[in-house]
């Protein structure tokens, strides 16, 4: 038995007969039915839609944020639908990897990616990307506002900002905080405290929170800026000491916790923000399911959502498909103008330091060095 395409084929042939005066009329006929079969089959596929598993991309290693939102939504997800909602860690490049990957996929709500700020902060950290992050994308949703939080090692003797920044002040460069990734909202924290209390930091980069808060635990870093799901535990626990929230506000979760600004650094702001991002041009039918059920999953299992991921999590009502567009547009104009210096002309130490990283074959490695008794730490 022939198969569609052969069946195709031997038409369109048949339809090309020399001396025939009707080719163009066949041909037309045939493109036509092609065209009507395809686009029935389109509406087909996004009304059984979901009839198999979906890939959820995350650009981290597992432990961060991110990871954890895509779990949580990705598993009330697939128990509403019935389908397996599957978790890919694709971590590196704070996000660029994952995104080429969801960038370059079919828009047919199999692969979507949960993304933080650091996706809208990227276009201004790097001068060429193999996407662009408006055009190249299709904006699911936005699905929370998760502050970063300043903690620090518990052999740090320190108990808030203004004693982190004289501590620091006496050891210019000896202490290392992490981050997720060059350009992430954790790293731009470090580099705005930096900034703004004229400290030297040295900056240690890795492919994710999880294992930045390893370290962390370990020792090995003193300082970090997580997001307060990821690190929440451990605050709780006694094992980190909270300095100051990152954000404008304080954060819900830990009331008692002074914001960086009212600890006397003013107008010292990172905002971190979670969103669902799909691959271009998908079909506006296909983005309302798919958005109306991250909807449906706030209000359906919202308090079982917080008490595993105790963060502010945004109105289902601003959650219209194609929303979260903005983000990519106002992270990228917010961290432009943190580019230079209000007072100057001159490049801030951000972009200088983000220029002299770009050109660097690697990150450093501090693990690598050796402690004062001559042995090198364990990571």
């Amino acid at each position: 038995m022939k198969s569609g395409k052969d069946v195709l084929i031997t038409q369109i042939k048949n339809a090309a007969r020399p001396g025939d005066g009707t080719v163009a009329h066949r041909l037309g006929s045939i493109a036509l039915t092609v065209l009507l079969s395809c686009a029935a089959g389109s509406v087909h596929a996004q009304r059984n839609y979901p009839d198999r598993p979906i890939r959820m991309l995350v650009g981290v290693v597992p432990g961060g944020a991110t990871d954890i939102l895509a779990r949580v939504i990705g598993q009330k997800m697939g128990e509403n639908w019935g389908q397996q909602v599957i978790v890919d860690n694709r971590p590196g490049a704070n996000q660029i990897i994952a995104a080429g990957l969801t960038a370059n996929a079919a828009p047919d709500g199999y692969t979507l990616q949960m993304i933080p700020a650091g996706f809208a902060i990227n276009p201004s950290m790097h001068k060429k990307l193999p996407y662009d992050p408006v055009r190249d994308f299709t904006a699911v949703s936005m699905v929370a506002d998760v502050p970063n939080i300043m903690v620090v090692h518990t052999s740090l003797p320190v108990k808030n900002v203004a004693g982190f920044i004289t501590y620091a002040r006496a050891r210019p460069g000896q202490l290392s905080y992490g981050s997720s990734g060059i350009g992430s909202p954790s790293h731009l924290c470090g580099e705005l405290l930096a900034i703004v209390a004229k400290i030297n930091l040295t900056h240690v980069p890795y492919k994710g929170q999880g294992q930045a808060i390893n370290d962390l635990l370990g020792g090995h870093l003193k300082l970090l800026f997580p997001s307060i799901p990821s690190i929440m535990q451990h605050i709780k626990s006694g094992r980190v000491i909270p300095l100051g929230v990152a954000s404008a506000k304080r954060s819900s979760s830990l009331p008692e916790v002074q914001t960086i600004a009212e600890s006397g650094l003013k107008g010292y702001e990172v905002s971190g923000w979670y969103g669902v991002i799909a691959p271009p041009k998908m079909p506006k039918s296909l983005l309302a399911k798919i958005n109306g059920e991250i909807n449906r999953t706030y209000r359906k299992s919202a308090s079982s959502c917080r008490n595993r991921v105790p963060i502010r999590w945004e109105a289902p009502r601003k959650n219209s498909p194609g929303r979260s567009r903005w983000t990519s547009r106002s992270g990228r104009r917010s961290w432009r103008r943190r580019g230079s210096s209000p007072s100057s002309n001159r490049p801030s130490r951000l972009r200088t330091l983000v220029a002299a990283r770009a050109k660097s074959k690697s990150a450093p490695d501090y693990r690598a060095k050796k402690s004062p008794a001559g042995k090198k730490n364990a990571a």
